[in-house]
């Protein structure tokens, strides 16, 4: 005999609750009668929510509404956005990128610092579609840290815990998101192996770094960040299966099935840069030093390769072409790589370029800092 649980009130007000934090994230302050229409909710239940919320400093009155007619206004009910601060922070070869934003995504500051040591030395390596911010913009509401913390040879770990504290302004931060270059273990949330794209990067960083900042510190790959962003704000919005063919200083992949990150049993599920095609390694075919050298024709049959390996092995339906050469390529570098994958692929894919705006590493972390955060505080 099946035994069917029944939700306990302790859990019905729970789901209730994060029911109706969901929908004012989603949709802003709004009144009792807006969320009792908008949830199916009884008046009483409502009631006690917003209480409930009121008293555990979730959610405060922001204002009335209902000017225009009789009786007493309505008051909208919104979140209190400084419950709870996180930070995305975007590892470069060259520097280190930070943004931070409240518990509503509002970005309220960011910094930049330089890493020494670099081979590229002044040459920056976005590993982006561009170098800006998430709201698009070229500079955050905090002025960058350009060669400040942690110049003259500090430890990498130092460099990122000086930056992030800079860009936070005092204020205290809940979870913060790295995205850096290379495998990342999913169990053990560290790096697979050394990295030899960053200075100072390896083994034990993040560790570091937590210490630093006593906060709770993730550490992702860089693609698989992007393609948070491309799911939620980008060209793959609405898609629950999508390969993220990323085309920059560095080539990789990003697979989402299901609307889920895979990051394969090693945290290696998409690393297309090792596949050799014609005996030379892909990624020595495509990157960007490279691809700027070829003419349209010839970058869209390379690319298409690539993209031929997801689509043969996964059949995601979409391929979304990312970093600065997939977004600087545009629609018309998408058209062509469709049609070459058209004549040869075993199952239709859409090709797409990215139309994620700014630093898409850095929006895919602080996307990602935003999903824990929201799970611990609301609940």
């Amino acid at each position: 005999m099946r035994v069917v649980k029944t939700a306990t009130p302790a859990m019905a007000r729970a789901i209730n609750d994060r029911l109706a934090l969901d929908l004012l994230l989603e949709r802003g302050p709004l009144t009792a009668p807006q969320l009792r229409a908008l949830t199916g909710l009884s008046r009483p239940t409502v009631s006690d929510l917003i209480e409930r919320l009121r008293g555990g400093g979730l959610i405060e009155v922001m204002g009335e509404c209902g000017e225009d007619r009789r009786g007493p206004n309505a008051r909208l009910y919104g979140l209190v956005a400084d419950r709870a601060h996180v930070a995305g922070v975007d590892v470069r070869r060259d520097a280190v990128n930070v943004t931070v934003a409240d518990i509503t995504g509002q970005v309220v500051g960011s910094a930049t610092g330089r890493v020494t040591g670099s081979a590229n030395d002044g040459n920056a390596n976005d590993g982006n579609a561009n170098g800006g911010q998430p709201d698009g913009t070229a500079g955050g509401q905090v002025a960058g840290a350009s060669g400040a913390p942690g110049e003259g040879g500090g430890a990498l770990d130092e460099l990122i815990a000086d930056v992030v504290r800079e860009a936070a302004g005092g204020r205290v931060l809940d979870t913060v998101v790295i995205g850096a270059p290379g495998l990342v273990d999913p169990r053990a949330g560290d790096l697979v192996s050394e990295n030899g794209d960053v200075p100072g990067w390896r083994r034990g960083v993040v560790g570091a770094v937590r210490q630093r900042l006593d906060v709770p510190v993730v550490l992702e790959n860089e693609v698989n960040l992007a393609a948070i962003a491309e799911l939620r704000t980008g060209a793959a919005r609405g898609s629950e299966d999508f390969v993220l063919l990323w085309l920059d200083d560095g080539v990789g992949a990003a697979v989402v099935l299901g609307g889920r990150l895979r990051r394969g049993a090693s945290g290696g599920a998409g690393e297309v840069g090792f596949l050799e095609v014609g005996g030379v390694p892909y990624c020595e075919q495509v990157e960007a030093r490279v691809a700027r050298e070829l003419g349209r024709e010839e970058l869209a049959e390379r690319v298409a390769k690539g993209a031929f390996a997801f689509v043969a092995l996964l059949d995601p339906g979409l391929v979304v072409l990312g970093g600065k050469i997939g977004h600087e390529g545009g629609d018309e570098l998408a058209a062509l790589v469709s049609e070459r994958l058209r004549a040869g692929a075993p199952a239709p894919t859409e090709i797409r370029a990215s139309t994620v705006e700014g630093n898409a590493v850095l929006q895919g972390a602080v996307l990602t800092a935003l999903d824990l955060t929201r799970d611990r505080v609301f609940g």
